[in-house]
């Protein structure tokens, strides 16, 4: 029997525009407003152990990466395509976006330099949230890069280096004072911020599922993994102490590393035990509440057959799954994966069998109780972004196959 609307479930997001529910055209024709949803509609994703709830259900994760919200969103011009997105995905069933609340330095940056942020980027994160929430879309929000993109930990040695810093590696963002001292005040300007669309307080909004504190930490000049793991820990206490309800991940890709020898086989090749990430120590640091984890086989295994991907997917993601559930006691958040097509390698076909695979080891351990959490495909985009194509874009109007895949997962997710 169908259960009751609920807004956490993928299946019963609500439609986006043009297409309207039969209910919401009797409200307007009537002339009766059509209300916001109330508090108990609209709460807080929250962690039970290994699993996700809100308003008292269970929350999956059925989500997607689409990074340039708020980038697009500071331009009048290209604004629109922040609602389409949601608005697309939405329509297919996603219930998640995964995207940056950063951009250090730069054009459109909204970090201008250190302890100073441009108020008119800022409103354009504040429409990305108040979007994403008349889309029933939660967000979880990426407050650093450990690339050079949109600023990311390079432009932080940059500025210190400017400040007369002896800064000699990049890595040094993760233990510099000073350096530690900009992040952590960029943290808190976002952290803090009122919506002007909304009047909420970002760490009041239940729009936003969850803070990320860095895209892909990597700390090469420490592989015994002690330097960044002293810096996660920092950092965790330091978002909880501002904002303890919102979840919170790191946003590393769950290479395994020295605190597990016996599992450095799982990662795709030697080098990746030796970055500085240790999958299981890294997510044993007090306020992380989600795993995560990322699956670029394409590139990590560049020269295997499409068998040996979708074997080692299933390889990779059990393991994890199996070790978040049971050492770690969390659920499990694939913040990224996906298939490019760029350089021919792999084509539609491939992709959607990979997303399949994805999904089926997800959904499967998550009917069975084993962890909740969920899975976000790198990325998505509207047709008006296609220029933005890395070559994992999937376009809905390109790809009406891929999007049967992504609404054919919403249907499995049952509330």
């Amino acid at each position: 029997m169908e259960s009751p609307w609920n807004p956490t479930c993928p299946r019963h997001v609500l439609p986006a525009t043009p297409r309207v529910s039969l209910l919401r055209c009797i409200l307007l024709a009537c002339c009766i407003p059509v209300m916001p949803p109330d508090a108990d509609e609209w709460a807080l994703v929250e962690r039970q152990g290994p699993h996700l709830r809100a308003s008292g259900q269970p929350f999956v994760v059925h989500g997607f990466n689409t990074y340039w919200l708020m980038y697009f969103a500071a331009d009048p011009a290209t604004r629109p395509t922040v609602t389409a997105a949601l608005a697309e995905a939405a329509d297919a069933g996603l219930n998640v976006c995964r995207t940056w609340a950063f951009n250090d330095g730069g054009y459109r940056a909204l970090q201008l330099k250190p302890f100073s942020y441009d108020e008119e980027i800022f409103q354009a994160l504040d429409f990305v949230i108040s979007e994403a929430r008349k889309h029933k879309m939660r967000l979880i929000l990426s407050l650093c890069n450990n690339w050079e993109d949109y600023g990311g930990k390079a432009q932080y040695i940059r500025w210190g280096q400017e400040a007369g810093l002896d800064l000699t590696s990049e890595d040094d963002f993760f233990s510099d004072p000073t350096i530690k001292s900009y992040y952590k005040a960029f943290v808190k300007a976002v952290l803090t911020r009122t919506n002007t669309i909304t009047n909420e307080a970002y760490k009041d909004d239940p729009t936003i599922l969850a803070w990320e504190l860095i895209n892909e930490p990597r700390c090469h000049s420490d592989p015994s993994g002690d330097t960044l793991q002293a810096w996660i820990e920092e950092m965790a206490s330091y978002v909880k102490s501002i904002d303890p309800v919102h979840l919170l991940e790191i946003g590393v890709e769950g290479f395994y590393g020295p605190s597990t020898p016996e599992l450095l086989h799982v990662n795709p090749d030697a080098y990746s035990g030796t970055v500085g990430t240790d999958f299981i120590r890294n997510h044993r640091a007090l306020g992380i509440d989600l795993a995560s984890v990322h699956i670029y086989s394409d590139t990590w295994l560049p020269h295997s057959v499409e068998d040996s991907h979708l074997q080692f997917v299933n390889t990779w993601m059990q393991q994890h799954i199996d070790d978040s559930a049971n050492l770690l006691g969390m659920p499990i958040l694939i913040g990224e994966f996906g298939v490019s097509l760029k350089d021919g390698r792999f084509g539609h076909e491939f992709r959607e069998g990979f997303m399949e695979t994805v999904y089926r080891i997800f959904s499967t351990s998550w009917k069975s109780g084993v962890i909740g959490g969920g899975c976000l495909v790198w990325q998505l985009f509207p047709d008006s972004a296609e220029h933005m194509d890395d070559g994992y874009a999937v376009i809905f109007a390109k790809s009406p196959s891929t999007l049967d895949v992504l609404a054919n997962h919403s249907r499995t997710l049952e509330c």
